[in-house]
């Protein structure tokens, strides 16, 4: 069985290195490129789906729309879930990530992009920005929806989501692709692969390129890889890691 994961193109506020979270930014002009060369490569090295996951957020849902294009696929059946969206950064988000390292130190915002179970400062509950005040979020369970999150609160929704929704249409044979984020799939990557709690701080995922996982009939990985040139891949697991240095 094969599962493919793609982090979102860059989005605008990726592209002026500002905590994001649940904020519904859009791509940039170079996450749209991202996007396309991410359907172009599952396309040359002949991958088709039968189903597509993918977040509420708007730059997860437009990198599938482009992908899908790619592949001349824009009529496969897409599932939008709040369970994929990026971790919540809580009151973070806007803040520049740079800025917020050289008011904090560069440690203390790895600890709040990177950790495993530290959450940042949480949103007011009266806070514009409170997903529970949101209409996306309007026909959800007010009480599941956070303030502020770990990663270690990402996985508790994201992981049971896959298990219990994505893995039973893997199952019944359906190619499966799941464009998310880079919170939202590190959490997969860690429960596929059980990375440590402590590894997990260093694992950083790309924007724009399709990472594949291979699994065996009981669901451990066999293989997995990314798409496409290497070299291109070191500079954007790079630039994701550097983004939150002080400049």
């Amino acid at each position: 069985m094969k599962l493919v994961l793609i982090r979102h193109g860059e989005s605008i506020w990726n592209k002026d290195n500002l905590f994001t979270g649940w904020t519904d930014v859009d791509l940039s002009d170079s996450g749209r490129i991202e996007a396309r060369e991410a359907g172009r490569l599952l396309k040359d090295s002949g991958y088709d789906f039968d189903i597509c996951y993918t977040s509420y957020l708007k730059r997860a849902i437009h990198t599938l729309d482009i992908v899908l294009d790619e592949l001349d696929r824009v009529w496969l059946p897409v599932v939008k879930c709040w369970q994929l969206n990026e971790r919540h950064y809580g009151a973070l988000q806007g803040l520049n990530k740079a800025e917020t390292a050289a008011k904090y130190g560069e440690d203390q915002v790895k600890i709040w992009r990177r950790s495993f179970d530290v959450q940042p400062l949480a949103l007011e509950e009266s806070d514009g920005r409170n997903p529970r005040l949101l209409i996306e979020y309007r026909n959800e369970d007010a009480s599941l929806l956070p303030l502020a999150e770990s990663l270690k609160d990402t996985i508790a929704r994201a992981v049971p989501y896959f298990e219990n929704v994505i893995r039973k249409d893997m199952r019944n044979g359906k190619r499966v692709i799941i464009v998310a984020h880079g919170n939202s799939i590190r959490a997969l990557v860690k429960h596929f692969e059980n990375v440590t709690d402590s590894e997990i701080i260093d694992v950083n995922i790309p924007t724009g390129i399709p990472l594949v996982y291979e699994f065996g009939d009981d669901f451990t990985v066999a293989k997995r890889f990314y798409l496409g040139d290497e070299t291109a891949l070191i500079e954007k697991m790079n630039s994701v890691a550097n983004q939150g240095k002080a400049k």
